[in-house]
């Protein structure tokens, strides 16, 4: 079993690895979005790359202001991230509806 010293690097390792995974998975489906707009000029291709850049953008920032400020003030932090996320996926939401349209 890790003692607690231990365990607090391999718990930040692994959500930079967990989050470098993210961000890489969305800025690939940024990049498919964008295609799709060139290839169709459906609007609501850019709005779904929009929203993946969004929720992207916040894992990146909160990844890169915890490690920046050592973990401290993780209320800013998660209230960044929310924020973001949440607006990433009504912009998400908002391109599946307005698909057909």
């Amino acid at each position: 079993m890790l003692r607690k010293s231990e365990a607090v690097p391999v718990l930040e390792l692994l959500y930079a690895v967990l989050t470098l995974v993210f961000v890489v998975a969305g800025l690939t489906m940024v990049g498919m979005a964008v295609r799709a707009y060139a290839q169709t000029s459906r609007r609501a291709m850019l709005h779904l790359s929009l929203g993946f850049a969004l929720a992207v953008a916040g894992a990146a920032a909160t990844m890169i202001s915890a490690f920046v400020t050592d973990f401290s003030g993780t209320r800013g932090l998660l209230l960044v991230n929310s924020g973001l996320t949440t607006f990433g996926y009504l912009f998400v939401m908002y391109s599946l509806v307005t698909y057909e349209a």
